[in-house]
């Protein structure tokens, strides 16, 4: 599915919409209801040319925020802008945006060709546009070869490039993708975020907003993520900046996994289940409670420092990795090891250990809510 005018002739696929999105203050009400919003008070910019991925559980605003874009919904308060455009009262059509569904929507009718050629004709454009356009964009995401066939004679996987290329045929400045790979087995999830990958090289001056609940996704693709939670924007950064150093609990689970361990701060390190452990407590309030934040890949086996001992209370094998999971005081703690030849059994008394520049301490209790 795609909206928006195109942009000229020539040049590449870009230009339709240029400048980024930006969000101001942007509340949605569904039922019309502003006691009662789907998202609250949105502060958010993309910049030209950036992937910004929307991260978060169902019902946490992400869609809603990139449908207040497309104007299929329109907000209670606040503005929408596209470069410096206010589009917040115009209609999808007149936005010059390109969009990619879960359910790719193609036209079970129409040849490959013909779908992609859609967008274009609706706007009138001149024939041997659409043909260098439509070549254009098939070209682009490796489906030339596939032009005369129907939806039906095509897999998963192309159906979904299909509707990309349909996206990018009217050349968008702005691309917004919801869910595009959620209906793809793992093996093409795997491709296509390459492929994604690569047609974001492609496109330098086309912005991203790509929603997602897979944090694998989010972290691939995004050169920031926003993470939603009820309706509110809890957390944003690059991906680097929300895994190695989140703003809460709720961000530290959902963006990579983590070991969330209540402590209490001491001098120079906390207490975690009668144990003291070295970490950085700079600004923390001695006695105060905290959460201890500790991605599994950083846990090890055996003896270390800040050494927890517990048992196994469970043992994964993941291909690359074995997961355990060791009660340690009445808190369970999760272990990502590789090349783990003899791993311990069920109930086996084992040793951790973890680095103290591993870990985070974050406010105790700011989770969800």
């Amino acid at each position: 599915m795609s909206s928006g005018t195109g942009g000229g002739a020539g040049g590449g696929i870009s230009g339709g919409t240029s400048g980024g999105i930006r969000f101001e203050s942007v509340s949605v009400a569904y039922d019309g209801n502003a006691g009662s919003l789907a998202l609250e008070s949105l502060d958010l910019t993309v910049g030209p040319g950036e992937v910004m991925a929307l991260l978060g559980p169902s019902g946490s605003g992400k869609t809603t925020a990139l449908r207040a874009v497309a104007g299929f919904v329109r907000p209670v308060s606040g503005r929408v802008f596209l470069g410096d455009r206010d589009v917040t009262d115009l209609p999808p059509h007149r936005r010059g945006i390109g969009m990619v569904v879960q359910q790719y929507a193609l036209f079970p009718h129409m040849r490959v060709a013909d779908n992609v050629a859609f967008g274009l004709r609706a706007r009138r454009a001149a024939k041997d546009e659409i043909r260098e356009r439509v070549a254009e964009a098939l070209e682009m995401t490796g489906m030339a070869a596939y032009a005369r066939r129907y939806p039906r004679e095509l897999s998963g996987g192309q159906q979904q490039r299909v509707a990309i290329a349909r996206a990018l045929a009217i050349r968008p400045g702005v691309l917004l993708l919801d869910e595009p790979l959620s209906a793809l087995d793992a093996q093409l999830r795997s491709g296509m975020l390459a492929e994604l990958a690569r047609l974001h090289r492609e496109l330098p001056d086309v912005s991203i907003l790509y929603v997602t609940h897979d944090q694998v996704e989010a972290l691939t693709l995004a050169d920031r993520i926003a993470v939603m939670d009820r309706a509110r924007l809890r957390a944003c950064g690059t991906p680097t900046e929300l895994y190695r150093a989140p703003a809460d609990e709720f961000t530290a689970s959902f963006v990579g996994g983590a070991n969330l361990l209540p402590v209490t701060v001491g001098a120079g390190g906390v207490d975690f289940a009668g144990v003291g452990v070295k970490v950085d407590t700079a600004g923390a309030v001695s006695g105060a409670r905290a959460t201890l934040c500790v991605r599994p890949h950083l846990v090890g086996l055996g003896q270390g420092p800040n050494q927890l001992a517990g048992v196994v209370k469970d043992i994964q094998w993941r291909g690359a990795t074995h997961r355990l999971y060791v009660e340690v005081g009445g808190h369970e703690v999760m272990a990502d090891l590789r090349e783990l030849r003899d791993p311990p059994g069920f109930g086996d008394d084992v040793a951790l250990h973890f680095a103290p520049e591993d870990a985070v301490l974050l406010p105790a209790g700011v989770g969800r809510g």
